[in-house]
């Protein structure tokens, strides 16, 4: 679907990708591009990006209850321990992506994190680090513009950083849709001013 913005029934104008659905629209006005400094949700969206993998970010947000109470809620302490015994029990979990590598993936990023954070302090000051810097940002995000942003610098970098490390299921265009979602980038487009200018006064 083309990026445009869309009037919905309340009177507001979003960006079109959330459609008319609900979940869609809650997400879009509550959570995506709104600044996130909290580790365990850092490792939750980049646990879930990884998932999405092949799939759309609905199929994901939908399962996304079912995702927290399968890992904990995303205690990367508690995910870090998870052995072979969870992994089959993960595998016979309908309610989330039954998929192996992407399981053992959320595990082993688990490990990873545990680590980066007894080396760097926090998952926050590590991810946040790749904050593009103001003005190597466009001034307005244009339908036109906004379909060009698939990958940055900043997620290229934060890729490698990550791959580094150890980190699987972590590649630029992953990276950048994790940066877009988790605020480090606000890309709400330009006249979806009630977001908009929401996450720039958070950011």
């Amino acid at each position: 679907m083309p990026l445009s913005l869309v009037k919905h029934a309340d009177g507001r104008a979003r960006c079109s990708w959330c459609s008319d659905l609900p979940d869609y629209m809650a997400y879009h006005d509550n959570e995506w591009g709104k600044p996130v400094r909290d580790d365990r949700r850092l490792f939750e969206k980049i646990t879930l990006e990884g998932f999405q993998s092949g799939l759309s970010w609905i199929t994901i947000l939908r399962k996304r209850d079912a995702f927290r109470e399968a890992f904990v809620d995303f205690d990367f302490y508690q995910v870090a321990q998870f052995g072979q015994t969870d992994v089959q029990r993960l595998l016979q979990n309908a309610g989330i992506v039954r998929h192996r590598g992407k399981i053992e993936a959320a595990i082993n990023n688990a490990q990873k994190v545990c680590d980066l954070v007894a080396k760097e302090g926090s998952l926050t000051d590590f991810i946040w680090q790749f904050e593009p810097e103001p003005k190597t940002r466009p001034e307005r995000i244009t339908p036109a513009v906004a379909v060009t942003l698939s990958q940055s610098a900043e997620s290229v970098a934060l890729s490698k950083a990550l791959k580094a490390r150890g980190f699987k299921f972590v590649g630029p265009t992953t990276m950048y849709a994790f940066m877009q979602s988790m605020g480090l980038v606000n890309d709400h487009l330009d006249g979806c001013d009630f977001r908009h200018q929401a996450a720039r006064k958070q950011a």
